[in-house]
């Protein structure tokens, strides 16, 4: 049993309800200490010993104060089940940057909408092994075993492309489209572009049977672009690269696509 910072009737409670908790053990980590706090309601908090606190380990969001405002706990991380009410303590309080907030997309899917940890700022953070972390929060959860770490800025870490989902290879018969698609992440946002294997312009050119499209996301500082091929011919067959690039660096990824001649087929049917 965790140490008490209070004098109460606790330890009464947890004799008579121990069998009670054999079956928690299996429940995930996260949702521990709020059957823990329902196995203490009838605590009483009396005067506070700090004396008598145990010291929590391994808190990535921080600590806060128990219900009694006397012992500090761990703080509740993002993502997780907190009590929007103050004055309840079961699920238990959010952590360092974090707040408890409602998710209203859930009410939208018919599904019951339960209050969870936010991070209250989601500007991105440039951390000092140069990867760049989602906010604040993250990037405390990343670094929570190391003491004395900074963030190297606010705001995403600078970088070359990285393409995270590279264009894959194809097949299809002739008179049909294909689609290649590849998505890269960098800040400052890269260019996408494409080319084919063999030709130094740009694709789509002046072919009117090529097109190109870019979309920012989904990812943050991210891009994602696709290139069309409407009514392959033969001659469309080799190999189309991702082409990208920033100020800090140009990266690229291919695929290969083969066009099977669709009047062979024809020709052996009939």
């Amino acid at each position: 049993m965790e140490g008490r910072g209070t004098h109460g009737r606790g330890f009464f409670h947890f004799t008579l309800l121990y069998p009670v908790l054999l079956p928690t053990i299996s429940f995930p980590a996260l949702y521990h200490r709020g059957w823990w706090r329902l196995l203490r309601e009838g605590d009483s908090c009396g005067k506070c010993d700090l004396a008598l606190c145990s010291e929590p380990k391994d808190c990535p969001a921080g600590m806060v104060l128990d219900r009694c405002g006397c012992c500090p706990e761990c703080g509740n991380v993002e993502g997780q089940i907190c009590d929007l009410d103050q004055g309840n303590h079961f699920y238990g309080q959010c952590g360092d940057h974090l707040e408890c907030r409602l998710d209203a997309d859930e009410g939208r899917f018919g599904e019951v909408p339960e209050p969870q940890c936010v991070c209250k700022s989601q500007e991105s953070i440039c951390g000092p092994d140069g990867q760049t972390y989602e906010n604040i929060c993250q990037f405390n959860k990343a670094y929570a075993a190391k003491r004395n770490i900074s963030m190297k800025h606010k705001g995403p870490c600078e970088s070359a492309p990285v393409i995270s989902m590279p264009p894959q290879d194809a097949q299809n018969y002739t008179g049909n489209d294909v689609i290649f698609g590849c998505e890269v992440s960098a800040y400052p946002m890269p260019q996408l572009e494409w080319k084919k294997k063999g030709n130094k312009i740009f694709l789509p050119g002046d072919d009117t049977h090529l097109s190109v499209q870019a979309r920012g996301g989904p990812r943050k500082y991210g891009v994602t672009g696709w290139l069309q091929i409407q009514g392959l011919k033969k001659s469309d067959e080799g190999i189309y690269i991702c082409h990208t690039k920033n100020k800090h660096g140009v990266t690229y990824a291919s695929a290969r696509l083969k066009v099977i001649d669709g009047n062979f087929f024809i020709i052996i049917w009939m």
